[in-house]
């Protein structure tokens, strides 16, 4: 199995595409394009299906990380605007990123828009060997994400180097 892409609901297209391509430094496969309500096309039958009749639409735009990874923002035409982590939800709830330019992406968060949730934080401070840094921290429009220094495989496994 591997990863091929998530969905972000966001409050404001052109904002969150210019946070996540500047910030975060994903490119831009499709940007911001209008979806209709309708049943005439594949596409169309399938966003009923999925958002339900009455969703009037949305805008979205597909995006790719480094790795190859997609991402794909919405941005619903009849939405709420207030958006909190409930930590009592079953779901997902955060998504990660790895960079090597870590104090960077932090400072790029905070100047488009973004928040840092908690201090930069080692996960194995005793061993100067292994200098794995991580953080939360969340887009303009409340969606939590992480952010590795080094990959998953390093941060966690006891046997990679």
């Amino acid at each position: 199995m591997k990863m091929n892409h998530i969905g972000i609901m966001v409050g404001e297209m052109n904002k969150a595409v210019e946070f996540y391509t500047k910030a975060l430094g994903l490119e831009v496969v499709m940007d911001n394009t209008p979806v209709i309500e309708e049943r005439d096309t594949a596409i169309g039958r399938m966003c009923i299906a999925v958002f339900g009749e009455g969703f009037e639409g949305f805008n979205i735009a597909h995006l790719l990380t480094k790795d190859g990874i997609g991402v794909e923002l919405f941005e619903m035409k009849n939405r709420e605007e207030q958006h909190e982590v409930n930590f009592s939800r079953i779901g997902i709830f955060h998504f990660c990123l790895e960079t090597d330019d870590f104090e960077g992406v932090i400072e790029r968060t905070l100047e488009f828009g973004g928040k840092v949730h908690m201090d930069i934080m080692r996960y194995h401070p005793e061993d100067d060997s292994k200098p794995y840094k991580m953080v939360y921290l969340e887009d303009p429009f409340g969606n939590l994400f992480e952010l590795y220094s080094h990959s998953y495989a390093q941060t966690y496994s006891s046997e990679y180097e």
